[in-house]
Protein backbone atom coordinates (compact mmCIF):
# COMPACT_ATOMS: atom_id res chain seq x y z
CA UNK A 1 0.00 0.00 0.00
CA UNK A 2 1.12 3.55 -0.76
CA UNK A 3 0.25 6.76 1.04
CA UNK A 4 -1.08 9.64 -1.02
CA UNK A 5 1.38 12.31 -2.14
CA UNK A 6 -0.07 14.60 0.53
CA UNK A 7 0.31 11.99 3.27
CA UNK A 8 3.87 11.22 2.17
CA UNK A 9 4.72 14.93 2.36
CA UNK A 10 3.10 15.14 5.79
CA UNK A 11 5.22 12.21 7.00
CA UNK A 12 8.34 13.87 5.60
CA UNK A 13 7.49 17.20 7.28
CA UNK A 14 6.78 15.46 10.58
CA UNK A 15 10.06 13.53 10.34
CA UNK A 16 12.00 16.69 9.59
CA UNK A 17 10.42 18.39 12.62
CA UNK A 18 11.75 15.53 14.77
CA UNK A 19 15.22 15.69 13.17
CA UNK A 20 15.84 18.82 11.07
CA UNK A 21 18.53 18.56 8.43
CA UNK A 22 19.30 18.59 4.71
CA UNK A 23 17.79 15.11 4.30
CA UNK A 24 14.34 16.64 3.75
CA UNK A 25 15.47 18.80 0.82
CA UNK A 26 17.47 15.84 -0.55
CA UNK A 27 14.33 13.66 -0.36
CA UNK A 28 12.23 16.24 -2.21
CA UNK A 29 14.84 16.53 -4.97
CA UNK A 30 15.05 12.72 -5.22
CA UNK A 31 11.24 12.60 -5.49
CA UNK A 32 11.20 15.24 -8.24
CA UNK A 33 13.90 13.37 -10.16
CA UNK A 34 11.95 10.11 -9.80
CA UNK A 35 8.75 11.78 -11.00
CA UNK A 36 10.43 13.28 -14.06
CA UNK A 37 12.17 10.07 -15.08
CA UNK A 38 9.09 7.89 -14.47
CA UNK A 39 6.99 10.35 -16.50
CA UNK A 40 9.10 9.39 -19.51
CA UNK A 41 8.78 5.62 -18.92
CA UNK A 42 5.58 4.16 -20.33
CA UNK A 43 5.36 1.35 -17.77
CA UNK A 44 5.97 3.45 -14.64
CA UNK A 45 3.67 5.53 -12.44
CA UNK A 46 5.22 8.97 -11.82
CA UNK A 47 3.13 9.59 -8.68
CA UNK A 48 4.26 6.30 -7.16
CA UNK A 49 7.87 7.15 -8.02
CA UNK A 50 7.45 10.57 -6.38
CA UNK A 51 6.04 9.08 -3.17
CA UNK A 52 8.82 6.50 -2.97
CA UNK A 53 11.40 9.24 -3.49
CA UNK A 54 9.90 11.38 -0.74
CA UNK A 55 10.01 8.54 1.78
CA UNK A 56 13.27 6.72 0.96
CA UNK A 57 15.15 8.42 3.83
CA UNK A 58 12.25 8.68 6.31
CA UNK A 59 14.27 6.68 8.84
CA UNK A 60 16.31 9.84 9.40
CA UNK A 61 13.36 11.02 11.49
CA UNK A 62 14.93 9.01 14.32
CA UNK A 63 18.05 11.17 14.48
CA UNK A 64 21.48 11.56 12.95
CA UNK A 65 22.34 7.98 12.07
CA UNK A 66 24.02 6.05 9.31
CA UNK A 67 22.83 2.58 8.25
CA UNK A 68 20.27 2.69 11.09
CA UNK A 69 18.12 5.03 8.97
CA UNK A 70 17.55 2.15 6.56
CA UNK A 71 16.04 -0.24 9.11
CA UNK A 72 14.37 2.57 11.09
CA UNK A 73 12.53 3.79 7.99
CA UNK A 74 11.51 0.26 7.07
CA UNK A 75 10.04 -0.44 10.51
CA UNK A 76 8.27 2.91 10.72
CA UNK A 77 6.56 2.59 7.35
CA UNK A 78 5.72 -1.11 7.88
CA UNK A 79 3.99 -0.14 11.13
CA UNK A 80 1.90 2.36 9.15
CA UNK A 81 1.02 -0.33 6.59
CA UNK A 82 3.06 1.19 3.75
CA UNK A 83 4.86 -1.91 2.48
CA UNK A 84 6.20 -0.52 -0.81
CA UNK A 85 7.86 2.58 0.66
CA UNK A 86 9.14 0.43 3.56
CA UNK A 87 10.86 -1.81 1.02
CA UNK A 88 12.44 1.23 -0.66
CA UNK A 89 13.88 2.28 2.71
CA UNK A 90 15.85 -0.97 2.60
CA UNK A 91 16.74 -1.17 -1.09
CA UNK A 92 17.69 2.46 -1.79
CA UNK A 93 21.10 2.09 -0.17
CA UNK A 94 22.00 -1.18 -1.86
CA UNK A 95 22.22 -1.04 -5.65
CA UNK A 96 24.25 -4.18 -5.09
CA UNK A 97 22.60 -6.57 -2.62
CA UNK A 98 25.59 -6.56 -0.28
CA UNK A 99 25.60 -4.74 3.05
CA UNK A 100 29.40 -4.59 2.72
CA UNK A 101 28.91 -1.89 0.06
CA UNK A 102 27.25 0.46 2.56
CA UNK A 103 29.07 3.78 2.75
CA UNK A 104 28.98 4.99 6.32
CA UNK A 105 28.98 3.76 9.88
CA UNK A 106 27.40 0.44 10.82
CA UNK A 107 25.37 1.73 13.77
CA UNK A 108 22.96 -1.17 14.24
CA UNK A 109 23.05 -4.38 16.27
CA UNK A 110 24.01 -7.76 14.86
CA UNK A 111 20.35 -8.80 15.02
CA UNK A 112 19.32 -5.69 13.08
CA UNK A 113 22.00 -6.42 10.49
CA UNK A 114 20.73 -9.99 10.12
CA UNK A 115 17.19 -8.68 9.61
CA UNK A 116 18.44 -6.17 7.03
CA UNK A 117 20.41 -8.83 5.16
CA UNK A 118 17.42 -11.22 5.19
CA UNK A 119 15.10 -8.55 3.82
CA UNK A 120 17.61 -7.56 1.16
CA UNK A 121 18.03 -11.19 0.04
CA UNK A 122 14.25 -11.67 -0.20
CA UNK A 123 13.60 -8.72 -2.52
CA UNK A 124 13.66 -9.09 -6.27
CA UNK A 125 14.50 -5.57 -7.39
CA UNK A 126 12.13 -3.89 -9.80
CA UNK A 127 12.38 -0.63 -11.71
CA UNK A 128 11.15 1.38 -8.71
CA UNK A 129 13.97 0.05 -6.51
CA UNK A 130 16.49 0.93 -9.22
CA UNK A 131 14.91 4.32 -9.91
CA UNK A 132 15.13 5.41 -6.27
CA UNK A 133 18.71 4.11 -6.05
CA UNK A 134 19.47 6.29 -9.06
CA UNK A 135 17.62 9.35 -7.80
CA UNK A 136 19.29 9.06 -4.39
CA UNK A 137 22.54 9.27 -6.37
CA UNK A 138 21.45 12.42 -8.23
CA UNK A 139 19.88 14.45 -5.44
CA UNK A 140 21.71 17.10 -3.50
CA UNK A 141 19.68 19.34 -1.18
CA UNK A 142 19.92 22.27 -3.63
CA UNK A 143 19.06 20.30 -6.76
CA UNK A 144 19.99 17.44 -9.04
CA UNK A 145 23.58 16.97 -10.16
CA UNK A 146 25.38 14.52 -12.40
CA UNK A 147 25.74 11.08 -10.90
CA UNK A 148 29.54 11.40 -10.98
CA UNK A 149 29.36 14.69 -9.05
CA UNK A 150 27.13 13.16 -6.38
CA UNK A 151 29.21 10.00 -6.03
CA UNK A 152 32.38 12.10 -5.81
CA UNK A 153 30.72 14.17 -3.07
CA UNK A 154 29.97 10.98 -1.13
CA UNK A 155 33.50 9.69 -1.73
CA UNK A 156 34.98 12.96 -0.46
CA UNK A 157 32.83 12.91 2.68
CA UNK A 158 33.44 9.26 3.57
CA UNK A 159 36.88 8.68 2.06
CA UNK A 160 35.81 5.90 -0.31
CA UNK A 161 33.16 4.67 -2.71
CA UNK A 162 33.21 0.97 -3.62
CA UNK A 163 34.13 0.57 -7.27
CA UNK A 164 31.50 -2.11 -7.90
CA UNK A 165 28.80 0.15 -6.41
CA UNK A 166 29.99 3.09 -8.56
CA UNK A 167 29.81 0.89 -11.68
CA UNK A 168 26.33 -0.37 -10.72
CA UNK A 169 25.02 3.21 -10.35
CA UNK A 170 26.40 4.09 -13.79
CA UNK A 171 24.71 0.96 -15.19
CA UNK A 172 21.37 1.99 -13.62
CA UNK A 173 21.78 5.52 -15.02
CA UNK A 174 22.33 4.13 -18.54
CA UNK A 175 19.35 1.81 -18.16
CA UNK A 176 17.04 4.72 -17.33
CA UNK A 177 18.54 6.93 -20.04
CA UNK A 178 17.67 4.22 -22.57
CA UNK A 179 14.23 3.62 -21.04
CA UNK A 180 13.25 7.30 -20.69
CA UNK A 181 15.19 9.00 -23.47
CA UNK A 182 16.39 11.61 -20.92
CA UNK A 183 19.89 12.89 -20.26
CA UNK A 184 19.93 11.81 -16.59
CA UNK A 185 22.98 13.91 -15.69
CA UNK A 186 21.18 17.07 -16.81
CA UNK A 187 17.68 16.77 -15.33
CA UNK A 188 17.78 20.34 -14.01
CA UNK A 189 15.69 19.58 -10.93
CA UNK A 190 15.66 22.24 -8.20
Amino acid sequence: MLPTKEEAMRLLEEGWTRNPGPWKAHSIIAARCAYKIASHCADMDPDKAYILGLLHDIGRREGVTSIAHVIDGYRYLKKLGYDEPARICITHSFAIKDTGTYIGEIDITEDDMKELETLLAEYDYDDYDSLIQLCDSLAMPAGSVSIEERMTDVKNRYGFYPKNKWKKHIEIKRYFENKSGLDIDNLGIV
